[in-house]
């Protein structure tokens, strides 16, 4: 990249910066329902996707974006490490909520085979498993988008007790709509609305990722620190930005 288009790239990442901190200010006080219609019908029409682990929370967020367009993309990784629990979790609340455009995303076979040939990668470099598993095929899925929806919560964890509302991405938008709900919170809409639970919930699972670095959280622990427990990593890489990264990934 020439230093022309490397100032390009970062003019346009300031400027989306620009944008998140407005539109931050302006669906900060909206509701969930509001917040979503507005970035997907208004603001992003037809240039939004919704990214869903289909986790132990996610049947809410589905459940609210099913309220306001059941043909918004919803993109699924599957990164060939997850609880078979999760993949059977997807097929019932697609079902269910009858969303028309779910897209299931796989690491690239030449990827794995070059850089994870045994499968094993995760107990020795949990961060490069992570990227070619989970960030890099998520930052060819959104590609053709402009922002992107997250079910990211405040109360999750101390990393995210200053989540916003709206946030930039590099030159991409991310929109947080339940970044104020609480744990009360979702646990209403969900029975309020019949939702299925994550089966591995009941099993004392809080946050659900990949089979091997996910762990069970005991009572007073945050939902999260099941997550690659007993490291000092807290995020997959996903939301540390895709944009703009060498293309190893270093720096994610």
């Amino acid at each position: 990249m020439g230093f022309e288009a490397l100032d390009l790239t970062l003019d346009s990442a300031e400027e989306t910066k620009a944008e998140a901190r407005a539109l931050d200010a302006r669906l900060a006080d909206a509701s969930t329902l509001e917040i979503l219609d507005e970035a997907v019908h208004r603001i992003f029409p037809g240039e939004i996707a919704l990214v869903s682990s289909f986790g132990a929370d996610s049947a809410v967020l589905l459940h609210l974006l099913s309220e306001v367009d059941r043909a918004v993309p919803v993109v699924f990784i599957d990164t060939g490490k997850l609880f078979g629990e999760t993949r059977r979790h997807r097929d019932a609340l697609v079902a269910r909520l009858g969303l028309t455009d779910v897209r299931t995303v796989t690491p690239k076979a030449a990827r794995l085979a070059s850089t994870d040939p045994s499968g094993a990668l995760w107990m020795s470099d949990k961060d490069l498993c992570c990227r070619i598993r989970k960030v890099e095929p998520l930052a060819d899925a959104v590609e053709g988008f402009s922002a992107w929806i997250t079910g990211r919560k405040r109360y999750q964890s101390a990393t995210r007790a200053r989540l916003p509302v709206v946030e930039a991405d590099g030159t991409r938008i991310k929109v947080n709509p339940l970044a104020g709900w609480s744990r009360a919170d979702l646990d209403a809409w969900r029975l309020a609305n019949d939702l299925p639970e994550h089966p591995l919930v009941a099993e004392g699972y809080r946050s659900i990722g990949c089979m091997p670095c996910t762990d069970r959280v005991a009572d007073g622990e945050d939902e999260r620190a099941g997550r690659w427990r007993g490291t000092a990593k807290t995020e997959c890489g996903i939301h540390l930005g895709l944009i703009g990264r060498e293309a190893d990934g270093s720096g994610i």
